[in-house]
C-alpha cells in the first residue's frame, strides 16, 4: 500500500488571482474559478472547479466552495485537465453531491469512460512522491460519470474569459487552461513549480520551475513541445498541478528558458519512454508480435545504453588521476 506523506499541513487554501484559489490537497492542487459570493445575502455564486484531486480531499472541496460561494451552491462544471489518479480522485464522491457535468479533452475521455488504461507508470525516472501516494492499481481508467468533451473551438463552459490549450505528453489527453487578460495559466502537469521526484520538495512545495511530473510522462517529444507552446503565451502567472503558484517578474523569460532547455535539463535520458513513447492498448495490439517484442526490447537496451554511457563518462571523468 502506498504510504502517507508526513504533511503536517495537508490542506491549504490561495488567491491565486482575481476570481482563482488554489486548494491544496496533499501534493495536488485544484482550483476553484469563479467570483467570490460579495455578501452573506447573496447564496451562490458561479463557478467552475478545475481537477478533483486524491479521494480524500473531496470533503475540504466542498468545504471550500460552500464558504466561497456559498452552501447551496454547486459548480457550472467540473474541468479535468488530465484523467490521472491525483487529479480525479475525489469525482465520485463530489458528483453524488453535485449533479453537474465534466469535462475533458476527447483524447482523455477513453480514459475517463474506463475503455482504456493509461500506460504504466515508469518509477525509475524518479518518482520520490508520487510512487508514495499511487494506488497498485494507478493507471487503471477510471468510469466518470457526466463526462463530456470540451468545445473544439477552444472555450470552455462556464469559463469564458478561458480557453483551453492542448498539452499532451503527460497524458494523451491533457489540458493547460489560459486566461489572457491577465496572462494566467493553470498548466495542469504540462509543467510543475515544484520537483516531484523529491520528498522534500513535494511536502515543502519548495518553489522550482519544472516539467512534467516523470512518473507519469509517455511521451518526451510532445511534452517538450507542450512546453514551449506555454512558453510562447508569456505568462504572468502560473499555478500548476503539483507546487506553488508562481509570478515572479521574470516568470516568462524562465519558462522560456525551460521550453529551450527541456531535452537536455528536463527529459530523462532513461527509462520506459525516455527512447520511444508509449503505444496504448489498441496501438499496441495492433502491431505485429515481433514488432510489439522489439519495442519492449528497445525500451531495455536504451536503458542499458544509457547507464553503459553514463558509467564510461564518470570513469573517465573520476577514475583517472
Amino acid at each position: 500500500m502506498p504510504q502517507p506523506l508526513t504533511d503536517p499541513k495537508e490542506y491549504a487554501v490561495e488567491e491565486v488571482a482575481p476570481d482563482v484559489a488554489r486548494l491544496r490537497i496533499a501534493i495536488v492542487n485544484v482550483y476553484l474559478v469563479g467570483p467570490r459570493r460579495a455578501t452573506a445575502s447573496r447564496s451562490t455564486s458561479e463557478w467552475v472547479l478545475v481537477d478533483a484531486g486524491l479521494p480524500h480531499g473531496a470533503a475540504e472541496i466542498l468545504s471550500v466552495a460552500a464558504d466561497r460561494f456559498g452552501v447551496e451552491s454547486r459548480p457550472t462544471a467540473i474541468v479535468l485537465t488530465h484523467g490521472h489518479f491525483d487529479h480525479v480522485g475525489a469525482l465520485e464522491a463530489l458528483l453524488a453531491v453535485w449533479d453537474v457535468p465534466v469535462y475533458a479533452h476527447v483524447a482523455e475521455l477513453p480514459f475517463l469512460t474506463g475503455r482504456r488504461n493509461f500506460p504504466p507508470p515508469d518509477p525509475t525516472v524518479g518518482a520520490a512522491v508520487l510512487a508514495r501516494v499511487a494506488p497498485p492499481d494507478a493507471s487503471k481508467g477510471v468510469a466518470v460519470g457526466r463526462i463530456r468533451a470540451l468545445p473544439a473551438n477552444g472555450s470552455i463552459p462556464g469559463m469564458p474569459a478561458w480557453r483551453w490549450i492542448h498539452t499532451p505528453g503527460h497524458s494523451p489527453g491533457h489540458v493547460s487552461l489560459f486566461r489572457s487578460s491577465d496572462r494566467l495559466l493553470l498548466a495542469g502537469d504540462a509543467i510543475a513549480t515544484t520537483d516531484q521526484s523529491s520528498i522534500y520538495s513535494g511536502v515543502v512545495q519548495r518553489r522550482e520551475l519544472a516539467g512534467p511530473p516523470a512518473y507519469f510522462t509517455i511521451d518526451w517529444d510532445k511534452a517538450e513541445s507542450s512546453v514551449s507552446a506555454l512558453a510562447s503565451l508569456k505568462p504572468a502567472v502560473l499555478a500548476a498541478g503539483h507546487g506553488e503558484p508562481m509570478s515572479h517578474a521574470t516568470l516568462a523569460a524562465d519558462v522560456a528558458t525551460l521550453a529551450r532547455h527541456f531535452r537536455l535539463r528536463t527529459r530523462p535520458i532513461h527509462g520506459r519512454y525516455a527512447v520511444q513513447p508509449a503505444l496504448l492498448d489498441d496501438e499496441l495490439s495492433a502491431l505485429p508480435v515481433s514488432a510489439r517484442s522489439s519495442r519492449v526490447r528497445w525500451g531495455t537496451l536504451s536503458g542499458v545504453a544509457a547507464a553503459t554511457f553514463a558509467g564510461t563518462w564518470l570513469y573517465r571523468r573520476f577514475g583517472r588521476r
